[in-house]
């Protein structure tokens, strides 16, 4: 599974970049609920000032960012990723959680585990929801074997439930 494109170049200062295509935004829901979902996992989510590079982002740009136990994102940054990289963090054993910084992937299944959690907690974020949030990892680039998210998750996904299931998780 692959996330949104790799950046192009750094955003100037003052910027606020929004890139690829039109996506459900953290400033579309506010940072109160995906703070108090994160939260409730051990998790920080730090705002960063619109403009600001994003610390931890693997993609660079609007994506999230992970710094140990902090999902880092500004208003432009998509949904999906913020789920997606707090997701990272949840999946992953706590004792490695304070070593993480930008790169959380540690295998295929936990990738895999990453993706099906974030499809679940978006349920628990007003405003979102799995079906959109599937359709917008469509949208921003995601790829999965039956080439769809809703797909991959209500026909494929045993092995990432699974691993969930192993570890407590919904």
């Amino acid at each position: 599974m692959a996330s949104g494109d790799a950046p192009t170049a750094p955003a100037p200062a003052g910027a606020v970049v929004v890139s690829g295509p039109d996506v459900l935004r953290v400033a579309d829901i506010g940072f109160e609920a995906p703070a108090a979902l994160l939260a409730g996992y051990g998790l920080a989510l730090a705002r960063v000032p619109d403009g600001e590079a994003i610390p931890g982002s693997y993609w660079g740009e609007c994506e999230a960012g992970l710094v140990g136990t902090t999902v880092h994102a500004r208003g432009d940054t998509p949904v999906h990723s913020l789920l997606h990289e707090a997701c990272h963090l949840i999946v992953m054993p706590p004792e490695r959680r304070a070593l993480v910084h930008t790169d959380a992937t540690d295998s295929v299944a936990e990738e895999d585990a990453t993706c099906c959690l974030q499809i679940l907690l978006a349920d628990r974020l007003p405003g979102v929801g799995r079906a959109r949030l599937m359709a917008d990892m469509d949208a921003w680039g995601y790829t999965f074997r039956l080439g769809s998210a809703r797909a991959w998750f209500e026909r494929d996904a045993e092995d990432a439930r699974a691993f969930l299931a192993e570890r407590g998780l919904p």
